[in-house]
């Protein structure tokens, strides 16, 4: 457990991982507010979407959340390209303000515009983005401080001169430079076929999976993907829609007409069983982390202040606010529950169910609909929610002993302060 928390702390101060995590933790106020819009548009009861709907003739009341959302989740690579930069700049010393400026632009100068000079692609904007915008940032800030230090690109400006005046005109060579050579990078693309790097990249990763068959090593495969790719800043769900829609999602279909013909369940795997079973407070089974840390996180407040504003989303699987507070996003210390966890739920759940003590899956449930509720409404069984809650027990037992070194971490923090604030003071 030392030498653990020894490696994870050394990985933990990594400049660049640092950056990246704080650069999350400014926008989490709008990570917040995005998921609060989320549920009141998805919140999966009938009377509560009737009622609204009545009342405005319509679900014209949508609008509401979806022009908030696009003005957080869909621009979340956006904001993250210029708080990531800024964190970074800080760390070195140098003008944050001046870096993320220039880090937004590095972004946009990359995107394959949606026309023909216009029109930013909002798919790449938002989290499906989120590693070309997190890879971008920290080239761009990194070029971009090495050219500010070189006194032969700096503008000298007369004393009589605003200071920001100053700092913007000082700027001014290195953003030039750094800029033209992300652009000069776009050409290169281009030439080399690659009109879009973002849909490139997404195809790389989503081509060769959407060939496998519907297997338990498939499903093992599918939640190991999903989880790596978010660990890296990807939208692991998104990206894997496709094949969850392709794959599974005839196989529930195929389930309920067997049900209704009155013939045996033919599939185990199907998208309500990652629903039901897996997604447990959204990816990760993030539902349970929270609970880990209110069992033994008590002296972490980050984790817990996070813990304590994410738990009502994350009853109907919106997690965002864990994803991008603590962050999990390239966490060194969470990345093996965050991984395992999932993986070891499928597992179990296909040999429950494989062995017949639950039912197979027989109905689409919202995937909104709340932990082990979802679990009795995807089988038709109470055994379905029972299983819900084993593996939410099982996911809280993985996670809380890497909650222990966070909060072990925390108080060494917390004693290191303390010991310096009484060495200034005497």
């Amino acid at each position: 457990m030392n030498k653990f928390l020894e490696i994870a702390g050394r990985i933990g101060s990594q400049r660049h991982l640092v950056a990246i995590r704080d650069g999350f933790v400014i926008i989490m106020p709008l990570m917040i507010l995005g998921s609060m819009i989320t549920l009141i548009n998805n919140l999966p009861i009938d009377a509560y979407q009737n009622f609204m709907n009545s009342i405005f003739n319509g679900d014209t009341w949508k609008q509401f959340g979806g022009s908030v959302w696009t003005g957080t989740f869909a621009i979340v690579s956006l904001l993250v390209s210029f708080t990531i930069a800024y964190q970074l700049a800080k760390s070195y010393d140098k003008d944050g303000l001046s870096a993320g400026i220039v880090s937004f632009a590095a972004s946009i100068t990359i995107m394959q515009p949606v026309a023909e000079g216009s029109g930013l692609p909002m798919i790449w904007a938002g989290a499906q983005g989120l590693f070309i915008a997190i890879i971008s940032s920290l080239i761009a800030t990194e070029l971009f401080i090495r050219l500010l230090g070189n006194k032969k690109l700096v503008m000298k400006m007369p004393p009589s001169v605003p200071p920001a005046v100053a700092r913007s005109f000082a700027a001014l060579f290195p953003a030039m430079i750094t800029l033209s050579l992300f652009g000069l990078i776009k050409v290169l693309m281009l030439v080399g076929g690659i009109p879009d790097i973002h849909q490139a990249f997404y195809d790389l990763i989503q081509s060769p999976v959407s060939k496998m068959a519907n297997t338990l090593w498939s499903a093992v495969i599918i939640a190991l993907l999903i989880h790596v790719l978010w660990f890296f800043g990807l939208h692991g769900s998104n990206i894997m829609e496709p094949v969850m829609q392709t794959v599974y999602l005839p196989a529930i279909e195929a389930n309920a007409k067997a049900l209704e013909a009155g013939q045996e369940i033919p599939y185990i795997v199907t998208k309500p069983f990652f629903d039901a079973f897996m997604y447990l407070g959204g990816t990760g089974a993030t539902l349970a982390l929270i609970i880990a840390v209110f069992i033994a996180g008590r002296r972490h407040k980050h984790y817990r202040n996070i813990s304590g504003l994410g738990a009502a989303p994350s009853l109907f699987n919106i997690n965002e606010p864990i994803l991008f507070g603590f962050p999990i996003v390239l966490n060194p210390l969470l990345i093996i529950p965050f991984i395992i966890t999932p993986v070891v739920l499928t597992v179990f759940s296909y040999l429950v169910i494989a062995a017949g003590i639950v039912p197979k899956t027989i109905a689409f449930i919202p995937w909104t609909t709340p932990p082990i509720i979802g679990g009795f409404l995807a089988t038709g069984s109470l055994k379905g929610a029972a299983l819900a809650f084993v593996n939410l027990v099982i996911a809280v037992v993985i996670y809380l002993p890497f909650i222990k070194v966070a909060e072990r971490n925390e108080v060494k923090k917390l004693e290191e302060l303390a010991k310096a604030e009484q060495t200034t003071q005497q």
